[in-house]
């Protein structure tokens, strides 16, 4: 006989990827556990760039003013050589607001604080995270997964999500290979440091010889700097305060005593890796346990931040609505597609191939291929199924405040027990998903029960 079930989800590393599944999760009502191996929080900015499509994402799960108040915009950046300054150049090429998309600046958020965010948020909801839960083991039967902890706890839940990060035990446990490649063989280093004699109004870049540097970065929201920096090949990152201060006093017309502090300090070596799969049985992988990015162009957290938005709203409709589990072959189908994308932009940032602008803020994303987008017209103009659903104004109502909320949306016609506006893009049906994709178009509502069975609404 199989354990009882504890949870409906177990999702195991409290990151941004765990937190944001656990905030979706909790808002539909399923019973989830977020479990992480350290005693708090991940200390550190690591991944500072919150790009206008996970600015989205944010404003559904109701927390975009919280990480606009935790952050800031980017500062232009100031490139000095020699002790003097060399110019300045803005960090991304210009992307004009519509009505359509109304978010075009990525926001800076030191990553410790956008997790405070999200885990006050998930608190608000009645959701919780458990901390000190170090996976052991993991196993999964045709009705649900145990999971085993270093304190001799054993969680059973239906369903299990890797949030564990690039090293990710659980991927291990359930034997997922990963395949990868080194993007750039030289040892990297990131800091938060509290530096002095430069202002914060610029990202401060030094550039070295040999395609060496160091840049100093004003994390908005907070007092300090992100130290970053690409040293020589063979060379052994030190991150203690004398280290760290030898390394800004060699390379940037600051003394080492203007380095007065190291919060935190991590070294690490770009790579690209995709998972062989995102879903064994009862298991998923999402955020960087399913890819792993150059910090180049901000698209890892962001990434793993759609993973989660894409996965929740269907463990919702699969344990809440009825929607058959074939409804989660899907998550695997659209967001392996999408990672692997943003691999290559990420390598291709880190390279200097492609500039940060239109190509980095994620808003054109979509997924028009997968199996989840019908599109009954026989020659579809303009918004098509498996793009985002722009914002607009229909009837007074703002399309963005209708769709905010775990539901969906349907516009040009009426369904029982969803939400129904005016057609908003043109004739025709659309009925627009959870996470904001248009999942089913039509020049009418023929066909369109069918789907919504499929998904759970009917």
């Amino acid at each position: 006989m199989n354990a009882p079930v504890d949870v409906d989800v177990l999702v195991v590393g409290a990151g941004p990827t765990g937190l944001t599944l656990g905030v979706d999760l909790a808002r539909r009502g399923v019973e989830a556990m977020v479990a992480e191996r350290a005693g708090a929080l991940s200390p550190g900015s690591r991944g500072k760039g919150v790009q206008p499509r996970t600015q989205e994402v944010f404003d559904d799960l109701g927390v975009l003013d919280a990480i606009r108040a935790a952050g800031g915009p980017y500062p232009p950046r100031m490139i000095w050589r020699d002790g003097r300054q060399a110019g300045v150049r803005p960090m991304f090429e210009p992307v004009e607001a519509t009505e359509g998309a109304p978010y075009t600046e990525p926001l800076m958020v030191a990553q410790w604080r956008t997790q405070e965010v999200l885990h006050a948020r998930l608190a608000e909801l009645g959701g919780r995270v458990a901390f000190d839960r170090e996976l052991t083991g993991l196993a999964q039967d045709p009705e649900g997964v145990t999971a085993r902890f270093a304190d001799g706890t054993t969680v059973r839940a239906r369903y299990a999500v890797a949030a564990d990060g690039g090293r990710s035990a659980v991927r291990r446990a359930v034997g997922i290979g990963m395949t990868g490649e080194t993007v750039d063989p030289s040892p990297f280093l990131v800091a938060d440091v509290r530096v002095r004699g430069l202002d914060r109004e610029h990202w401060h870049t030094f550039p070295g010889e040999d395609g060496t540097g160091l840049m100093l970065c004003p994390l908005a929201g907070t007092e300090d700097f992100q130290l970053a920096a690409r040293l020589p090949g063979g060379e052994t990152p030190d991150l203690s305060l004398e280290g760290l201060r030898k390394l800004v006093g060699a390379a940037t017309h600051l003394g080492p005593e203007d380095l007065t502090e190291v919060r935190w300090a991590s070294e690490f070596r770009p790579r690209a890796a995709l998972a062989d799969r995102f879903r064994a049985g009862r298991v998923f992988l999402a955020g960087d346990a399913a890819h792993v990015h150059s910090p180049a162009g901000g698209q890892g957290l962001n990434t793993s931040v759609q993973d989660a938005y894409n996965l929740g709203w269907k463990l919702g409709a699969v344990l809440r609505d009825g929607a058959p589990d074939a409804l989660l072959d899907t998550y695997e189908e659209e967001r392996r597609a999408n990672a692997a994308a943003m691999l290559d932009l990420s390598t291709g940032v880190h390279r200097g191939e492609v500039q940060r602008g239109r190509a980095t803020v994620q808003l054109d994303l979509g997924y028009r291929a997968s199996a989840l987008s019908v599109d009954t017209r026989p020659d579809p103009a303009g918004i098509r199924a498996g793009d985002r659903a722009p914002d607009g104004t229909v009837e007074g109502v703002r399309l963005f405040d209708a769709f905010r909320g775990p539901h969906w949306t349907l516009l040009g016609a009426g369904l029982p027990g969803v939400r129904s506006l005016p057609a908003a893009y043109g004739p025709g049906v659309v009925l627009v998903r959870p996470d904001g994709y248009v999942g089913w178009a039509g020049d009418s509502a023929e066909g369109l029960g069918a789907y919504a069975r499929r998904v759970g609404l009917a």
